[in-house]
């Protein structure tokens, strides 16, 4: 098994490579803007004997998955994501996946429907899709056991941005609650939607405590976030502390 991890470019959320036997999978496309670029960094991880089969998308946010159309395109790969996600991609839903922040279109893309638990073969490799609402309904991480390892998506933005819940279709419990998910995994990696790995299961536990604690802090705050901290970016799935986060 080969695990490359392709950082975003701009606003794009990160990619991950999942390679075995011949047999690949990508988690997350990142927006339009930089697909080419995106398909050219694909193909520059492939092997020769290798096929990318299966196209897995952590939300229906535009920097997770406006790629996706693309990249299905290019590659012949069959695109995956929660079934709360699905219609929004079908239509091209220009508000839900936040596309309109971007002031861009939502490409059209028929994807299938994954449930909590389904698991995508890759090879010898098993993909666990984890159900991670909070930061919307569909969204999703994907966990390779044998690994103890999670790929966060928007649920874990960035090891020191916790996500935002006030975008189309979050809910600010479900996050806190989602984390307490991704704590019982005892997980040894952790992949956030962008920036770089967590390494070791006791600093991956001691981030997921603290973005918990934190969602827990604003539940009984109304749903406030602390004084001081910044306004997000239109474009951010995260929030930016002020001053730094500890």
């Amino acid at each position: 098994m080969r695990i490359s991890r392709l950082p975003g470019i701009h606003h794009d959320a990160d990619s991950v490579l999942i390679a075995d036997r011949g047999e690949v999978a990508l988690i997350n496309a990142g927006t339009s803007w930089y697909q080419l670029l995106s398909e050219e960094r694909i193909h520059g991880e492939l092997r020769q004997d290798e096929k990318l089969g299966h196209l897995l998308l952590g939300c229906r946010r535009f920097n997770y998955a406006g790629g996706a159309a693309h990249l299905c395109e290019s590659f012949a790969a069959e695109v995956h994501i929660h079934s709360e996600g699905v219609n929004a991609l079908a239509i091209g839903d220009h508000f839900s996946t936040w596309a309109s922040r971007f002031d861009s279109d939502m490409p059209v893309i028929e994807a299938s429907a994954l449930s909590d638990g389904q698991e995508i073969p890759v090879g010898r490799v098993s993909i666990k899709a984890v159900s991670l609402p909070g930061h919307c309904t569909d969204a999703m991480g994907f966990l390779i056991e044998e690994r103890a390892l999670l790929a966060a998506g928007p649920t874990l933005p960035l090891e020191d941005h916790p996500s935002r819940w006030d975008m189309p279709t979050g809910c600010l419990p479900d996050l806190a609650d989602s984390l307490e998910e991704m704590l019982d995994l005892e997980l040894e990696m952790l992949l956030p939607g962008q920036g770089p790995a967590i390494d070791g299961r006791e600093r991956v536990q001691q981030i997921l405590e603290r973005h918990r604690d934190f969602f827990d802090v604003c539940i009984e705050d109304d749903g406030r976030m602390p004084e001081g901290w910044m306004k997000p970016s239109p474009t951010a799935n995260y929030l930016s502390p002020l001053p730094k986060w500890s």
